[in-house]
């Protein structure tokens, strides 16, 4: 996987935009980032997940996935290595990224009768 593709991945989500952030691409959805690309350098990218979802991806690809170093990583913000990645791999993880910081879509309220 090329930063190129990373970045294609993730702007193809509903309502992404690419930005930058301490010197990095990333990429948002209003103002809340999910990915950036270069961190640590080049050769990776950064998805925000929960606890849960790390360890799982960490766990199920160690090759690919592992927490960002230090205090980030505690909260769940995965380094990606690119060139291990796969499309469906990258994809799925920057779609988890993605949802867990989207808008939720509002529920219907049904009409109520103020008599």
């Amino acid at each position: 996987m090329s930063s190129s593709r990373f970045r294609r991945a993730a702007l193809a989500l509903a309502g992404a935009v690419e930005g930058a952030h301490q010197g990095h691409a990333d990429f948002r959805v209003g103002k809340r980032i999910f990915a950036t690309l270069g961190y640590p350098d080049d050769d990776w990218g950064m998805v925000k997940l929960t606890p849960e979802q790390q360890s799982v991806l960490v766990e199920a690809e160690p090759e690919i996935f592992r927490p960002v170093p230090g205090g980030w990583g505690k909260y769940g913000n995965t380094n990606v290595r690119l060139a291990k990645a796969d499309a469906t791999t990258l994809r799925s993880a920057l779609t988890m990224a993605w949802q867990n910081i989207a808008p939720k879509p509002k529920t219907a309220t049904r009409g109520r009768n103020k008599s």
